[in-house]
Formats: structure tokens, sequence, C-alpha cells
């Protein structure tokens, strides 16, 4: 169904020869625009014809539902309200100036990219710890050209790390629009102990004219035995100060 609209749509524009002395304006002007689900957007669409005729314009829906639509005198405007995944494709307006015919069609992404991170382990043990995991829920797409993963220390990618796999599973989901769960595992190079405190699973969304991220933090801890020496430092240092003090105190001049 679709490879038969991709055919009919050249023939379709080939019949709508752009005429002359008239200008078709679209607002946004993108041929690509990219829309969350559950946000609504707004496509105008005018045309004045430079001989005094009546301009005649119209949305149309080529290969997807429409959407709302309210035309006048030289302008319709298209809302696409709530979107769903099942909204995107590609819409035409169309304007006449008599015979004289304009066109322009805008391509509608709808894309799903919640923050809902989760990563294994949920803290590193430096020693053991060797594979970390990370997964974005409920995304789409989750084409690799669109969407990636990767792995931070700090604000760059942290070197020596070396991608071990990606799974794409599609969510549990009561509508009919598919939603993606999106994993990837890393083998990590030696972080040394302690492990670094700001290593961070990052995942990008990049579209026409857009590109979100989100990041979910993978903290660092001690070892047992680290976490025993550490605390013992800590006291001891607390009981030196508090002797120090004492025999400041008792070895003080008196006035």
């Amino acid at each position: 169904m679709e490879q038969g609209l991709a055919l009919l749509l050249p023939l379709f524009l080939g019949l709508l020869q752009p005429g002359h002395g008239g200008r078709l304006e679209v607002e946004p002007p993108e041929p690509e625009v990219a829309v969350a689900v559950g946000e609504s957007r707004q496509f105008a669409c005018r045309l004045a014809c430079a001989d005094g005729q009546v301009a005649s314009v119209q949305w149309r829906g080529l290969d997807t539902s429409l959407g709302s639509v309210k035309s006048g005198t030289g302008s319709s405007v298209l809302w696409v309200h709530n979107a769903s995944l099942s909204a995107a494709g590609t819409r035409m307006c169309v304007g006449y100036c008599g015979k004289r015919s304009f066109h322009h069609t805008v391509n509608l992404l709808v894309f799903a990219f919640p923050d809902q991170l989760t990563v294994s382990p949920e803290s590193l043990v430096p020693g053991r710890d060797r594979e970390v995991a990370c997964t974005a829920h409920n995304v789409s797409p989750a084409r690799p050209d669109v969407f990636s993963m990767s792995l931070l220390l700090g604000d760059q990618e942290l070197e020596g790390v070396q991608t071990l796999d990606r799974d794409v599973m599609e969510e549990p989901q009561e509508d009919e629009d598919p939603l993606f769960q999106v994993t990837e595992r890393w083998l990590l190079p030696p972080l040394g102990i302690p492990a670094p405190p700001t290593l961070h699973c990052q995942v990008t969304m990049s579209l026409p004219g857009l590109e979100l991220s989100h990041r979910r933090t993978i903290p660092g801890s001690l070892p047992a035995s680290a976490a025993l020496w550490t605390g013992s430092l800590v006291l001891g240092l607390l009981l030196l100060v508090f002797l120090i003090y004492r025999l400041w105190k008792r070895c003080r001049p008196t006035s």
C-alpha cells in the first residue's frame, strides 16, 4: 500500500503544475516536522493571487488521516491534535488561482522519547563489575540512525569502552501504536578504585531540526574493605583533632 502511494505521489504532483503570479506560504516551512506523542501542532497555508483572483487553498492527506482542517478564502489551517504514532505521514497543501495550481508537502514525524531509563548494575563495584547495561523504555522510532546510546565519563564518552550488543523489543501496549524497549550493553575498561562517581548512560533522539537527550547516572561504590578502611580513617582523624584540642586547652597559658 505504501509503495503504491509512493508511486502515485510523483504523478499527482505532476498534475499540479506550479503557477505563476502567486505564492504559497506554509508555516512551518520545513519539509519534515517532528512532533512528540501527545503534542499538538498547527500547519498554516496561505495563497494570494497576483491578478486579483480569489485563491482556493486546502490541506489534503496522502498516506494517513488528515486531522482537523479549517479553510477560508486564501487560507487553510491544519490541526494535528494529541499526536499519535499513527498520525505520522505526508500532508499536502494545494492552492489554486483560477486554473493555476500550487502545492507544498509536509512529512509529519511523530516520536516518543520519555525520560525512562534503567541501568544495571545500579552501582559499580570496582574489580567486580565489568559489564553495564542501559535500557530506554517506550521509545519510537528505535532505528540506530535516529536513536543512539552512549556511556559517558563526565561529559565525554568513556574511552576504551566496548559495545557488546543492542537489543530492541516491542513494549506491551494497550493501544495499537508500537513503542520499543532498547537495551545496550558495554564492557568497561579498568576503572580503578574507587570507581568514577560520574559515569552516565546517555540516550539521544536525533530528528530533523531537533535533538533531545536523557541521562541516568551509574554511581560508583567502594568495596566493603575499602569502605571500612575509609570509615576508620575518618574516625581516626576526628579522634586526633579532639586530642589536639584537649592538649591545647590544657597547655595554653592562663592570663
